[in-house]
């Protein structure tokens, strides 16, 4: 038997156990509230990073043909600091925001902001900076050589290897005839490289082979055109620009040979030049 009292007690407390529940439950339903869109701030903000943009892209493009038309013409060589003074530039990206931005668009950016500004600017000096640095509006990159140098395939070579500059021959007799060939290449004009090459022998010079133009070396271009049987194959010119040149430099002995080549151009904005240097190893591998 149960009194009265003790159900009013348990069905009052079972309604508020009910009620509890209800209101955890009720509050998981609830839906959040969305955050009112408001068109002006957003207008404003839009406003804000268009100019932001344009600002950062006319800063990079500013900087590029400074570096090119006012910094270059005065050095003779590419220096470090042709990209150092860019990038410590960047700290500047957030100065010229506030002076140049009107305040209330300027207030309005975030560290969000500075970031893409930041990677902007030296995007957008990259950019012009290949555009004014390249033909057809200048030429930093030197002349330089094809594909190395490379022989005639003749009688007595057993066997030949081009590697890190060095042109090994092996023979099967005491001497070869060596026809050397190379070619000229340049992102202008092949033509127009002054080239000055020579061979050296323990330290003596035994014969120059060049010294003009590469058009110049008419003997050497005619002698280049009528062998087809290099070594390497089309690799020495693979390209219809090239200048392809050729010398017969006699009978060789066994021994170390070295070719020194300077190549060098009137380039814009300073002379572009090359320094090389091959060697050529002669070795007997068979006793006769």
């Amino acid at each position: 038997m149960v009194d009265v009292d003790t159900a009013l007690r348990a069905n009052a407390y079972n309604d508020r156990r009910r009620k509890s529940g209800g209101d955890k439950k009720d509050s998981k339903n609830t839906p959040k509230k969305i955050e009112d869109f408001d068109p002006a701030a957003h207008a404003v903000k839009e406003v804000a990073d268009a100019y932001s943009m344009w600002l950062v892209i006319i800063y990079g493009a500013i900087v590029a043909l400074a570096v090119r038309y006012l910094l270059m013409p005065e050095m003779d060589e590419p220096g470090a600091i042709l990209y150092l003074l860019p990038l410590l530039l960047c700290a500047t990206i957030i100065p010229i925001h506030k002076i140049i931005i009107p305040s209330k668009y300027s207030e309005l950016y975030t560290n969000g902001n500075w970031f893409r500004a930041v990677f902007l600017f030296i995007f957008t000096w990259l950019a012009f900076s290949f555009i004014v640095s390249n033909p057809p509006l200048a030429d930093i990159a030197p002349p330089t050589l094809a594909g190395g140098i490379d022989i005639e395939e003749t009688e007595g070579i057993e066997e030949t290897s081009w590697k890190n500059g060095v042109y090994t021959i092996n023979l099967n007799q005491d001497t070869v005839d060596v026809v050397m060939g190379m070619a000229v290449r340049d992102n202008v004009d092949a033509d127009s490289v002054n080239i000055n090459a020579a061979i050296f022998y323990r330290g003596e010079m035994i014969e120059e082979l060049a010294n003009g133009t590469a058009i110049s070396h008419v003997e050497e271009i005619e002698m280049f055109d009528s062998i087809n049987n290099w070594t390497r194959g089309n690799r020495v010119s693979p390209h219809s620009s090239d200048v392809g040149l050729a010398w017969d430099l006699g009978t060789l002995d066994p021994g170390e040979y070295t070719i020194v080549i300077t190549m060098t151009e009137d380039g814009s904005p300073w002379v572009n030049t090359t320094e090389l240097e091959y060697k050529i190893t002669i070795a007997q591998t068979k006793v006769l």
